[in-house]
């Protein structure tokens, strides 16, 4: 599986972007999908993720962002409202499959990687 991520880009506070995640391969849609997120000098960080129609969010994000996805188009997404300067990062779409629901806040377990896509807030 090859992920492309996309969507990232300069908002003001309480704005919204919406980020989306395209992935190769028609299995697609049994694969654990997660969204991470990393600013400088600190560790990446478990943003979202969706398993098996189940979504699971950081608790900082909860009401804030959304993540879904389109099996047709082999992709996910992620709807980001009220953004805040502290949401400023670069995110990191990422997939694996059979990955167990207790793993999946864990980076280290997802095997296939989007490239970053930075998302600025300014205040």
């Amino acid at each position: 599986v090859q992920l492309q991520a996309s969507g990232g880009g300069l908002v003001r506070a309480g704005g919204s972007l919406r980020l989306s995640c395209a992935a190769s391969g028609r299995t697609f849609s049994i694969y654990a999908a997660g969204w991470f997120r990393q600013v400088p000098g600190k560790e990446r960080e478990f943003v979202a993720a969706i398993r098996n129609g189940v979504t699971y969010y950081v608790d900082s994000v909860k009401g804030q962002f959304t993540i879904s996805r389109d099996n047709a188009k082999n992709t996910v997404l992620l709807q980001m409202n009220s953004l805040k300067p502290e949401d400023t990062a670069v995110y990191y779409c990422a997939a694996d499959r059979g990955l167990i629901v207790v793993y999946i806040r864990d980076s280290s377990r997802y095997g296939y990687w989007g490239q970053g896509t930075l998302v600025t807030v300014s205040s």
